[in-house]
C-alpha cells in the first residue's frame, strides 16, 4: 500500500486517464467528431481513438488498483469513470472543440466560404 501522497498522485493520474479515455470514445462517434473538427472521423481515425479509449480505461483501472485495495479501487474506477462521462459531456455541450487536444494528429476541416 503506498503512502497518502503516493495514492493521491496514483488517483489523479487514474481519473487523468479515464477522461482522455472516455474523451477518446467520445471522439471516435461521428457525430463527436464533428462537433470537435466538422467532419466524421475516418474509419482508421475511428479505430485508433476507440483503442485509445478503452486503453485509457484500463490504465485508469490499474492505477487505481496500484493505489488501494481491489474492492475500493474497482469503486474508486467506477466513480471515476462516470465523473469522466460526466466532464466529457459537459465539455461536448459547452466547449466541443477543447477536445480535439486528445486528438492533435487529427485536422479540423476548413471552414465554409459563403
Amino acid at each position: 500500500m503506498p503512502d497518502a501522497s503516493h495514492a493521491g498522485m496514483l488517483l489523479a493520474a487514474a481519473l487523468a486517464a479515464c477522461v482522455a479515455g472516455m474523451g477518446w470514445l467520445a471522439l471516435a462517434m461521428p457525430v463527436h467528431a464533428q462537433q470537435v473538427w466538422g467532419r466524421a472521423p475516418t474509419p482508421s481515425t475511428a479505430r485508433a481513438l476507440r483503442l485509445l479509449g478503452g486503453s485509457g480505461l484500463v490504465l485508469g483501472l490499474a492505477l487505481c488498483l496500484a493505489a488501494d485495495h481491489a474492492s475500493m479501487a474497482v469503486l474508486v474506477w467506477v466513480m471515476a469513470v462516470a465523473g469522466s462521462a460526466l466532464a466529457v459531456a459537459f465539455t461536448l455541450a459547452w466547449r466541443a472543440r477543447w477536445l480535439g487536444v486528445l486528438a492533435p494528429w487529427v485536422r479540423a476541416s476548413a471552414p465554409r466560404q459563403a
